[in-house]
């Protein structure tokens, strides 16, 4: 039946969402090989939309879904063993081992195991890209357009990434509480772009993803607890905070993108801005500056605005000034060149969106097109604005900011098609 197919296929993609992590960490814990350990998870999901729908729905679909990747690792191990070694290795993963007790004083699962694949004999890069695609269940296209990259490199670098891990025998288990502070770097980053995936999905039908949200804040949370005094993870959890109060305004009933200056204030979410406020007090009184606390202060510039015309643009493109010296990014010069724009004027903005894309660093990016057609759009250069936006429209990934796109080509070009 339509209703049962229906609930099963949310009972899955729920399933994916709260699982995906713990099942392949565990099957990775068990038998070392990363990619068997994602092979045998994408197969025990496949068997859920196959058994499911006939079988009815277990009680606890995470045990099951993990029993049924567990055995299946066991058949592949079999069939693998040509040496009593390799036979006795698969009889003992029959039985689930007890948790190692470790001195991390970690108590969150998945935080843990964010940990546990950050480790610093791998490029920061890799530690992020690849707790993403393991732990987050982010596909390997999500974590390129994540990291501005095509996807067949980023591919290659988790590749790269797993066998250095088999090669050089790095040991997968979670490291005393004194050796954390060397994989906080890769566990933010981890955190940032999971959260950052939720609040702007790189493609699909939905802009946003509320349970990537709520997931990166309360890890976040769970981080601030364990390091209150480390001001970075202070200050990405005001980040977070500060974005999500913004989060039920950005897509109207229909699902279509509102613009930041047209959004309902109102619906914003003014305990989220006071908490993120807070924090962002906190972190900056323990006076080391860092990245996520420069792009918490921006995001409360935009947050603490009574109005789109009381927000301080000039405070923002210093901030975006100094974020730029800390992370030499594209997109942070991109951001900023906005900020110059809405502060000093179009003209300003597009001499700085003009010399960016010139380099080249942003080619492929739907947002450098974009933010160029907006600022020739306010300079009245309505057929160049045009031809950028029809270059944005032809990247963009999400359908929503699609349709935004095309409605803005459609006003420039007075409805004719460019």
């Amino acid at each position: 039946m339509p209703e049962a197919d229906a609930a099963v296929d949310a009972a899955v993609t729920g399933a994916f969402r709260q699982e995906w992590g713990r099942i392949v960490a565990t099957l990775i814990g068990m038998t070392g090989d990363w990619d068997l350990a994602e092979e045998c998870a994408q197969d025990a999901f496949a068997r859920a939309l196959r058994s499911w729908p006939a079988d009815g729905i277990p009680p606890r679909p995470g045990a099951w879904l993990t029993t049924t990747a567990r055995n299946r690792a066991i058949d592949v191990l079999r069939r693998r063993a040509t040496e009593a070694a390799k036979l006795q290795q698969a009889a003992m993963l029959a039985v689930p081992d007890p948790p190692e007790a470790d001195e991390s004083g970690l108590r969150d699962d998945r935080l843990r195991l964010i940990f546990t694949c950050c480790h610093p004999a791998l490029p920061l890069e890799a530690r992020v890209a690849l707790t993403l695609r393991t732990l987050a269940g982010l596909s390997t296209a999500e974590i390129a357009r994540a990291f501005l990259v095509p996807e067949p490199t980023m591919a290659q670098r988790l590749v790269r990434a797993k066998h250095k891990i088999r090669n050089a025998g790095i040991p997968y288990r979670v490291p005393p509480a004194q050796l954390l502070p060397e994989r906080t770097t890769g566990v933010l980053g981890v955190l940032y772009l999971l959260f950052n995936e939720g609040y702007s999905a790189t493609r699909g039908a939905d802009l946003l993803r509320p349970d990537l949200c709520a997931e990166g804040i309360r890890l976040a949370r769970v981080l601030a607890g364990l390091m209150p005094e480390e001001p970075e993870v202070l200050g990405l959890l005001a980040l977070m905070l500060l974005h999500d109060a913004r989060r039920g305004a950005r897509v109207d009933q229909a699902g279509e993108l509102v613009p930041l200056e047209q959004q309902d204030r109102s619906l914003w979410n003014a305990g989220e801005i006071d908490e993120g406020s807070t924090l962002l007090d906190a972190a900056v009184n323990r006076r080391r500056p860092g990245a996520y606390q420069l792009q918490a202060a921006i995001a409360a510039c935009h947050a603490t605005a009574a109005t789109a015309a009381d927000t301080d643009w000039a405070a923002i493109a210093r901030l975006y000034q100094r974020l730029a010296q800390v992370v030499p990014s594209a997109v942070v010069r991109l951001n900023g060149a906005v900020a110059v724009a809405m502060a000093d004027g179009p003209a300003a903005g597009l001499a700085l969106v003009d010399a960016l894309a010139a380099t080249g660093e942003l080619a492929g990016y739907h947002l450098l097109p974009a933010t160029r057609a907006d600022l020739l759009r306010r300079l009245g250069r309505r057929t160049e604005a045009a031809e950028a936006y029809a270059e944005a429209v032809e990247l963009v990934r999400t359908d929503s900011e699609r349709r935004f796109l095309s409605r803005r080509l459609t006003e420039v070009t007075g409805g004719r098609s460019s």
